[in-house]
């Protein structure tokens, strides 16, 4: 009889993981906090590896259907500084997670797996257990908070299918949405609390007066129950290897969200633990030895992708590090390919 899986956490890899498993018939217990359909802080874009995954699982034609939008432009605006809009070297997906967590979550269902949506784990994370339940809040890093902001809204017009406008406090990113309409997400930073967000939370995706983005925004309707904020980020890189427990997606390190890469992440990191778990229900392979495996495999996926987008971070917070690497992407093709490319 096979060994059942019970996974905390029912977001994108925590989902995703748990299709995977039934697929291959893998008794599987999810349990998420939550409940479906729901808004999360997310960029809402699938570039790189994920898109791969999901169509191994053959899941994205069923997203297709669900309703999702194709990327193939980006454009950068950082004060008077602007990059044209430039052709993806791969066209992103961009799907709105209040379609994606309640389809993957009636996926999962449909496939036999146990949801308990609204219920919180209490237990340990020992033999059979998963941890997918986001990221691991960290008030401070670096001497920084860092939090998150997203909302979506309509009467939005773009320049690019994703724009991403660099502010004195961090970043927006703005990403055309099947239907008509936009996810604006921002990662912003502050040396202190920020009092009133949730009043304020449009004066800060808004951005400063005057700026491309202000003009952008001023006259959007946004959808109010839409908005959601995340605090207590961290964009350490860490390697699975060092972890005492079973983890995917965000609970095993997130990527800076200027990359465009973080629901890649997770769907990736879903997909290289569905055999190691497989083959542990089966009795093929030992707790230890799978939790092992898995580590491995993200840690040789994720490493190298990790390193570079901490270097990009770091830069696009110095003024003068940005304005050299917007001039970068706006003239070379070697080098908007290759920044692209080893952040994915």
């Amino acid at each position: 009889m096979s060994e059942s899986v019970t996974i905390v956490g029912g977001g994108l890899a925590g989902l995703t993981l748990g299709i995977g498993l039934r697929q291959r018939g893998v008794p599987v217990t999810m349990w998420e906090a939550g409940r479906y359909p729901r808004h999360r802080v997310c960029g809402e874009f699938i570039s790189g590896g994920g898109q791969n995954s999901l169509a191994r699982l053959g899941l994205l034609e069923g997203l297709q259907r669900a309703g999702v939008g194709s990327a193939g432009s980006a454009a950068f605006f950082a004060g008077k500084t602007r990059v044209a809009a430039r052709p993806l070297p791969k066209a992103a997906l961009c799907v709105s997670r209040f379609v994606l967590d309640e389809w993957l979550a009636r996926e999962f269902q449909r496939l036999g797996g146990e949801l308990r949506p609204g219920a919180r784990w209490h237990g340990e994370f020992g033999t059979g257990i998963v941890r997918a339940t986001g990221r691991s809040a960290e008030p401070v890093t670096d001497g920084w908070r860092l939090f998150g902001l997203k909302a979506h809204a309509r009467g939005v017009a773009l320049a690019a299918d994703l724009e991403m406008h660099f502010v004195p406090s961090g970043y927006v990113g703005l990403c055309r949405l099947a239907g008509g309409g936009v996810n604006i997400c921002g990662l912003f930073r502050s040396k202190s609390v920020v009092p009133d967000l949730a009043q304020r939370w449009r004066d800060w995706l808004g951005g400063p007066a005057a700026s491309v983005l202000h003009s952008r925004v001023a006259d959007a309707r946004f959808d109010e129950d839409s908005f959601c904020s995340v605090a207590g980020l961290c964009l350490r890189p860490q390697r699975a290897t060092q972890r005492n427990e079973c983890c995917v997606g965000d609970a095993l390190t997130m990527i800076p969200p200027v990359t465009g890469n973080g629901m890649s992440m997770a769907f990736e990191s879903a997909e290289l633990a569905i055999e190691p778990l497989a083959e542990f229900s089966y009795g093929q392979l030992t707790w230890d030895g799978a939790r092992h495996e898995i580590a491995t495999r993200c840690d040789m996926r994720f490493t190298p992708r990790l390193r570079w987008a901490a270097w990009v971070q770091r830069a696009l917070f110095q003024p003068l590090a940005r304005a050299v690497l917007m001039f970068l992407a706006a003239r070379s093709e070697w080098f908007w390919r290759g920044i692209f490319g080893r952040t994915r």
